[in-house]
């Protein structure tokens, strides 16, 4: 699985959508992937074991 690409979706959301970082960082990929539209890239997206990985090692607070 590759990484995530979180410049492209940064750029997207910022420059694009001209979101506040509020908003970006509320957003799923999903969510994001929808608002761009349909030619927006498709990203993938984690696994259930990368996202509780991931979930693990950075716990809300």
């Amino acid at each position: 699985m590759s990484p995530f690409p979180w410049d492209e979706a940064m750029r997207a959301g910022f420059g694009l959508l001209r979101l506040s970082p509020q908003a970006f960082w509320s957003m799923t990929p999903r969510e994001l992937n929808a608002a761009l539209g349909p030619s927006a890239p498709v990203f993938d997206v984690p696994s259930r074991q990368s996202l509780e990985t991931l979930m693990r090692a950075f716990p809300d607070r």
